[in-house]
């Protein structure tokens, strides 16, 4: 994909995301948590970064801009969901040396997840404010509806 189809489907993501919003807040037994603060942050193979933060509260955003971003980073880095690549390192099937992120920088939670757009587009995502299995969902239900549409 072009830099311009990569930057429509993300904001097309972004778009669809807002829209579910309220449904999440009346679905989502941790929304006590955010408060309707959350964020995702998106970084294409070519390493450019975007991000969207709901919400009211700006420090709380970017808090949660905070977390997405070294979750959508680590996936960039690695290739690898967050969760799934620490229990790869710590299992010993990866080596964590070989990606350059020291073992207290590891993000830990899940809510990262690589994603493809096409057979060679790769983006790597991060979305915080719920569960790590809500926040991968959110994403990746996102994606799915841009690309049927």
């Amino acid at each position: 994909m072009t830099q311009e189809q990569v930057q429509s489907v993300v904001n097309k993501m972004f778009a669809h995301i807002s829209g579910k919003i309220d449904d999440y807040r009346t679905s989502e037994p941790d929304w006590s948590i955010s408060q309707g603060n959350v964020a995702v942050c998106i970084i294409d193979d070519a390493g450019n970064i975007y991000g969207k933060i709901w919400g009211t509260n700006k420090v709380r955003g970017r808090s949660f801009y905070d977390v997405a971003y070294r979750k959508a980073s680590q996936v960039w880095i690695t290739g690898y969901k967050t969760g799934e690549y620490e229990r790869l390192v710590f299992s010993d099937v990866l080596n964590y040396k070989d990606f350059g992120i020291e073992l207290p920088d590891l993000m830990g939670w899940e809510g990262g997840q690589p994603l493809h757009l096409d057979a060679e587009t790769r983006i790597s995502c991060g979305f915080s404010g719920f569960k790590g299995v809500n926040d991968l969902a959110i994403v990746k239900n996102a994606l799915e509806f841009v690309l049927a549409n």
